[in-house]
């Protein structure tokens, strides 16, 4: 009977507890073993071969070892905390064990500066368009021709050339007051001011005839002269040739003479009449002989082909093919360019609708190997310029047709873009930033987290953590690392619609690195590269404008263009990944020290 009633009435307790929201639970999980013992380890929380501290076994109620404080070259040891996280810090003067426990390392990474507060952001507040947001924009590394009235131009192929500290950038303008991308001029010394010729250097056949039309071409100095080889293109359907090599000249490099009757045909070798473009020139003083490199079709391949001239322009003689494409359905190699860094030659061309590709040769103009891939479509048309001792590739960031597509970037021409080449060990290329942009982007700016750490965990669904802001220009700097499979990046708002947002996505799964939006429906850009879990990245994102460029490292680059997304915060997003990104700063860039380093260099 007392059995009977002491289960009711814990039957009637139970419900109550249950009906009240509270937990009912059994004498033994309210009670603690004191005699239990737990092992305390420890984790460095990133990829390293060091040993950890030996782990403890420690008593249930007492407290653990502090064992000595690791070091890491570059950061400052933060403490050990009860997740890789950070967000629970563990107290040896306090804190007690009463299960198994692993501690991880905090680690900030040692930056220089103090954080500055600029009062010269420009305010987009109002400017809640792409178009009006990119009509605002004051490019400066990025140029971008003045405009013509209402009318504004874009910088098509570049053809640069160097001599006396001066890089004279010619250019086939896109709109504006240029008449059939004719060729016009702006000039730098450092890559940064730039200087603005506006009147065309070589302007378009106005009365039609063989250059109606403007291609690319090339400047070379031959016995203190200049020579001025380019596309002549017709669009006329009675024309035997769409296009031919013709010359002007010159004895200066701001405005050229073209010369009457001087012209290059295809030769019949090619079997067509259409496809024969972008002389490239080279002198060599010895032989007094000009060396062309030409694009051109043959048998529906596209090809590179070379010709021999005298330093007088005249017998030109057909040397024959010396590169075929291999990779991809291409029927043209636009812009090719030869140059040699250290003991390798390289070839390098933009494949029609494609990317920035590459060959390389232990010989001048051939044979080259197999080509590779170095930038992303929307890096285009570009060649190379040196000062003998610093290489650089010269092109253009593609733009839209219009500003507030969410579907393509794929217009013709946009804004001037300078890369500097990076020739690795084994004779690869990659690109990087300027090293100027060190110099300029040197004040740290506040970030809209208190720390320079952040670690973003994902399930299938994208998660966002808002880190950055978007000013008009800005150098973002990090590493990064990564124990999962799914992608993860950065991520910029474009009207205030996750589903809308625009990506520069790290896709572990193609091996990618990509530019993609509609929150990653819609690719626009991609260049392989592939990473390797719980390995440290370091990173660095370049934005002016409305363009702006990732490098991870010496491994990649990849130019993007993203209207729309000025005045809003830049995001870290994962997806099925676990990413802990550290050493995060965003760097501004002052007017005042601007014209400082300028009159420096310019000195």
């Amino acid at each position: 009977m007392k059995f009977r009633l002491f289960c009711c009435l814990m039957a009637v307790i139970t419900a109550f507890a249950i009906l009240s929201g509270c937990a009912v639970t059994s004498p033994s999980e309210n009670s603690a073993d004191v005699n239990a013992e737990y092992s305390v380890s420890f984790n460095y929380n990133y990829f390293t071969f060091d040993p950890v501290p030996s782990a403890q076994t420690v008593k249930y109620g007492n407290k653990a070892t502090e064992p000595d404080s690791p070091t890491r070259e570059g950061y400052t040891f933060l403490g050990w905390y009860t997740d890789s996280d950070l967000t629970e810090k563990w107290d040896f003067s306090s804190d007690t064990v009463t299960k198994k426990t692993v501690l991880y390392a905090g680690w900030e990474q040692n930056i220089e500066g103090d954080i500055v507060y600029p009062t010269d952001d420009k305010d987009f507040s109002s400017l809640l368009t792409p178009g009006s947001q990119e009509a605002a924009y004051d490019y400066k590394f990025f140029f971008r021709p003045e405009k013509d009235g209402t009318r504004q131009g874009y910088i098509g192929d570049t053809m640069p050339y160097y001599e006396n500290g001066v890089y004279y950038i010619y250019y086939l303008k896109d709109g504006g007051d240029s008449y059939n991308h004719s060729v016009f001029l702006v000039t730098t010394r450092d890559f940064v001011t730039y200087e603005e010729q506006q009147t065309p250097v070589l302007e378009s056949s106005r009365s039609g005839g063989q250059d109606s039309w403007i291609g690319t071409g090339s400047v070379v100095k031959v016995k203190g002269r200049y020579y001025f080889f380019y596309t002549g293109h017709t669009n006329s359907s009675s024309a035997e040739y769409k296009e031919k090599i013709m010359v002007a000249e010159s004895d200066n490099l701001t405005s050229f003479e073209k010369k009457e009757g001087w012209e290059i045909i295809p030769p019949s070798d090619l079997g067509q009449k259409n496809d024969f473009r972008d002389p490239q020139a080279y002198y060599d003083e010895a032989t007094d002989k000009i060396t062309l490199t030409i694009t051109a079709a043959k048998n529906s391949v596209a090809r590179v082909i070379k010709y021999t001239l005298n330093g007088n322009l005249t017998n030109p003689v057909y040397d024959g093919v010396i590169y075929s494409n291999k990779v991809g359905g291409f029927w043209n190699l636009e812009c090719s360019d030869t140059f040699k860094i250290g003991n390798k030659y390289y070839l390098t061309y933009s494949a029609q609708d494609d990317t920035l590709w590459y060959a390389v040769s232990d010989t001048a103009y051939g044979p080259y190997s197999a080509a590779k891939r170095v930038e992303g479509k929307l890096f285009y048309a570009a060649k190379h310029v040196d000062d003998g001792e610093n290489y650089y590739m010269v092109g253009w960031a593609r733009r839209s047709g219009s500003v507030s597509s969410t579907q393509d970037v794929s217009a013709w021409a946009g804004n001037l873009l300078v890369q500097k080449i990076v020739q690795k060990e084994n004779g690869d290329l990659s690109l990087a930033p300027l090293d100027c942009f060190d110099e300029l982007f040197n004040k740290r700016r506040a970030l809209l987290i208190n720390e320079t750490f952040k670690t973003v965990r994902a399930a299938s669904s994208y998660t966002y953590e808002d880190v950055f802001n978007c000013y008009e220009r800005f150098v973002i700097k990090g590493s990064f690392s990564f124990d999962g499979t799914g992608m993860f990046g950065l991520a910029f708002d474009y009207n205030g619609r996750a589903d809308k947002y625009k990506m520069i996505r790290f896709n572990q799964r193609a091996n990618t690195v990509e530019l993609v939006f509609n929150e990653g429906s819609t690719l626009i850009t991609q260049y392989e590269t592939a990473l390797e879990p719980n390995v440290e990245y370091s990173f660095t994102y370049v934005q002016e404008g409305s363009v702006g460029v990732m490098y991870l490292g010496d491994a990649c680059a990849l130019t993007v263009r993203l209207y729309g997304v000025s005045g809003k915060p830049i995001k870290l997003f994962a997806e099925n990944n676990a990413v802990n990104f550290t050493g995060l700063c965003q760097y501004t860039f002052q007017h005042i020290e601007f014209a400082m380093i300028s009159t420096e260099i310019y000195a």
